[in-house]
């Protein structure tokens, strides 16, 4: 059984970003599974109809589990709200890991949407805490196993056990 896994389009070189840049990790690995057919690269923002660039978002004093139970909210720095575009793209970023058969997915820590290591805090000065966004917390939630592009080697060993495991049976 080959492992999909979910990929933030941005760690793939695609200039979504909010500030219109990308967050390449294109490694040999990556490199590898997209020629498999393996990763699904998927931004949540720009699929949820959100521009490039964008003004920054935070997660108001809370993390993407509160923001999906309508707890909390997402404010870009103009103090603008924008918690339901950030909520549908959470929900589009499960929609397309289920209809892909996605088990994993590597996102970008620090976003509202796809951070799964940290966040930040809500006071656009920099500050990070520990927490995930909307689409990491919704898939996690959903039994996808969330990896952030710091973790790279974790889902490679985490994707062969698997794969190791599935052989044996």
């Amino acid at each position: 059984m080959m492992n999909k896994i979910l990929v933030s389009a941005c760690l793939m070189g695609l200039k979504v970003r909010y500030n219109g840049k990308e967050k390449a990790q294109m490694t040999h690995q990556l490199a590898r599974w997209q020629q498999e057919q393996r990763l699904v690269i998927h931004c949540p923002e720009l699929a949820a109809g959100l521009p490039v660039p964008r003004p920054p978002a935070e997660i108001a004093w809370a993390d993407g589990k509160d923001v999906m139970c309508g707890q909390a909210r997402i404010i870009e720095n103009t103090g603008r709200d924008v918690t339901e575009h950030y909520q549908l793209a959470a929900w589009l970023a499960l929609r397309a890991a289920q209809e892909a058969g996605c088990t994993a997915a590597l996102l970008t820590d620090g976003s509202p949407t796809c951070g799964s290591q940290f966040i930040y805090n809500g006071s656009f000065s920099s500050q990070h805490k520990s927490g995930m966004g909307v689409a990491a917390s919704l898939l996690a939630e959903h039994g996808i196993v969330v990896f952030s592009e710091t973790q790279l080697a974790g889902l490679v060993s985490w994707i062969e056990e698997r794969e190791r495991t599935a052989l044996q049976n």
